[in-house]
């Protein structure tokens, strides 16, 4: 799954001259190009901010229906692929296969991945916008939503970004030491990182092992004391987030039972003929899963389980509850709440009863957000997105967006995939009808120049490749696919700068 594509912190270091490409730029003009685009779009230089799927995505639509253009992407990691890397779980390797088409991507004469910069600190968007015929954001949703309860600050409280970050390798989070000496966790949310969350909380330690799992992960996780997991939704079992391939894998997990109240389901086989195929499978399944009495075989693995998942749906997070010194988290106190409203406008509202429910680790897993990246750039704080149409933002000609800071961080890579396609095609739509810029434009050679003023020494693709190899072969020593390197200076050194 995807979730979130962030694009979190970055470090600079040195003083230095400008980076070279790692490879030289084509010819500026070419008998064969396309008759469509006139002689003043010839060489387009693009740039996109952010290198996670939106960005890759962007790239790869520009690349390839203009055989000019030269896209550049710059990164505050020095590590690309965003979310893909940071964000899907350890134990879905075959998601990250889309890796392979991003880093063919890179790899193209005309493109550059520039990472180590952080747009809005290193360079402001408009020196992005003087420096090329085109921008394009693409930085998604490096935030998190707030609770906004009281005890909300407690140790024992992280966010699902922190916590998937923390176990997935993005450097700024390899300070998080979560505490699982506790008995149960709460996981607030019902979307599928909350049930990857859940689930590498549950999964046994040697299961893991041959993951790309961070090392100091794995090791904090062979020593957990969580037996329960409660993921809590403030609606029911109509409106989970999670899909039911997330669900049916939490179902198989080893050494683990499930936990539903039949209560929750009452009159929901009635309801389930008019809903739509893929929810009313997921539906069915909770039904079964919470209604039927298992076969014998299964009965008797479930009887044998030593740890425990639960779904607690209308339930709505009022408070975190404190140990009594006051210094960790002890519970968290849920209001029971009811559905107001049909279809898409259900929603929860309390009955003014509550219920305390005792944890010593709360996860909030309720959505990411975007955040305004330069005071240039239009942006809805109250949407967190940036007001667009179809991907060209409103009101500054030539700056577009594409992802989850275009459209809000909902969908999986396939839903971010067609939507970067479209913004791509509203860019070079707007090429050939001459509304972008007309003359050369420097691109990346006055941005370097810049940053070297500045003393920021980007990170090319090369260097990204060279980090790789030594993850894959400090991996191959405990049968991983890779160990990630997590600390910044750490990958500096191994490049040498």
């Amino acid at each position: 799954m995807l979730f979130p594509v962030m694009a979190p912190r970055c470090w600079r270091w040195w003083h230095w001259s400008v980076w070279p490409r790692t490879r030289p730029p084509p010819a500026r003009s070419t008998p064969s190009f396309h008759q469509h685009f006139s002689t003043q779009e010839k060489t387009p230089q693009i740039c996109v901010v952010g290198s996670g799927p939106a960005g890759f995505y962007t790239a790869q639509h520009l690349l390839k229906h203009h055989t000019q253009a030269r896209v550049d992407i710059y990164e505050k990691q020095l590590v690309p692929f965003g979310l893909v890397r940071f964000g899907v779980a350890p134990d879905h390797p075959e998601v990250k296969n889309v890796i392979n088409t991003f880093t063919q991507t890179a790899r193209s004469d005309r493109c550059a991945f520039w990472g180590n910069v952080e747009v809005g600190r290193d360079v402001t968007v408009p020196e992005l916008r003087e420096a090329y015929h085109a921008v394009v954001l693409s930085y998604g949703a490096e935030d998190h939503q707030a609770l906004d309860i009281p005890g909300e600050e407690l140790p024992g409280v992280f966010s699902a970004r922190a916590f998937v970050g923390w176990y997935n390798g993005l450097p700024e989070n390899q300070g998080l030491s979560p505490d699982l000496s506790c008995d149960t966790a709460v996981i607030l949310g019902q979307g599928n990182v909350a049930l990857d969350m859940a689930r590498i909380l549950l999964t046994p330690p040697e299961h893991l092992e041959r993951t790309d799992i961070t090392k100091a992960a794995l090791g904090v996780l062979r020593q957990s004391q969580v037996k329960t997991v409660w993921i809590v939704g403030r609606r029911g079992p109509l409106q989970v987030a999670f899909t039911i391939k997330e669900l049916r894998e939490m179902i198989q997990l080893p050494g683990t039972r499930p936990i539903l109240d039949p209560e929750d389901f009452l009159g929901l086989q009635d309801r389930i003929k008019e809903i739509p195929r893929p929810r009313k499978r997921l539906t069915e399944l909770l039904l079964q899963m919470a209604t039927e009495k298992p076969r014998v075989e299964e009965a008797a693995r479930l009887a044998s389980a030593s740890r425990a998942w639960g779904l607690r749906f209308f339930r709505s997070p009022q408070q975190v509850l404190p140990s009594p010194d006051g210094r960790r988290v002890a519970g968290i106190r849920l209001a029971v709440t009811r559905l107001e409203g049909v279809g898409e406008a259900t929603r929860a509202v309390p009955t003014g009863d509550v219920e305390d429910l005792p944890c010593g680790l709360v996860l909030s897993s309720i959505g990411y957000k975007s955040h305004p990246i330069d005071p240039s750039v239009p942006f809805d704080l109250k949407l967190g997105v940036i007001p667009n149409m179809e991907g060209r933002v409103v009101d500054v000609p030539g700056l577009y967006c594409s992802g989850w800071v275009k459209r809000g961080p909902t969908g999986v890579i396939v839903t971010t995939m067609n939507d970067s396609f479209l913004t791509g095609q509203m860019l070079l739509q707007d090429l050939k009808a001459g509304l972008l810029p007309s003359g050369p434009r420097p691109g990346s050679v006055a941005i370097q120049a810049l940053l070297s003023s500045r003393g920021v020494r980007p990170v090319s693709f090369s260097d990204w490749e060279k980090l790789d190899a030594e993850e894959v072969a400090r991996g191959q020593g405990s049968g991983k696919p890779r160990e990630k390197l997590v600390d910044p200076q750490e990958m500096l050194r191994l490049l040498g700068h």
